[in-house]
């Protein structure tokens, strides 16, 4: 998957430094109006503009996919947290393990039906 990627990137940067190469001639950039009626403008290459503006526009989305990630990892990590705290047996005051509730409602029914097995007074258990 590696070279893959690789591969991606080198015909990727081949194709941009083509699309410079052939549009090298310089074009007026307006930026800003100014009061008299003017604009700021530079003279940039062709290729420039255009890579500018594509990563300016990038710009937004990687944003937008670094903070749902971000916030994807957050939550994996709270429910990780979650899990691995209700996991971990309870310590009472005296350093015994407190079981849990599952186990406490087993433990009895099995109870239960050992004294019913046990005692002569009932017929059923």
């Amino acid at each position: 998957m590696k070279a893959v990627r690789s591969i991606s990137w080198i015909v990727t940067t081949a194709i941009l430094v083509a699309f410079i190469a052939m549009n090298w001639t310089k074009v007026p950039v307006n930026f800003w109006p100014l009061d008299d009626g003017n604009y700021i403008h530079f003279d940039w290459p062709v290729g420039f503009v255009a890579i500018f503006f594509f990563l300016l526009g990038m710009l937004p989305v990687w944003l937008y996919f670094r903070a749902v990630r971000w916030r994807l990892n957050r939550r994996i990590a709270s429910l990780e947290n979650t899990l691995r705290a209700s996991s971990m047996p309870s310590i009472n005051e005296t350093g015994e393990p407190i079981a849990s509730a599952a186990s406490v409602s087993s433990a009895t029914s099995d109870d239960r039906t050992t004294t019913a097995q046990l005692s002569p007074d009932t017929d059923t258990p």
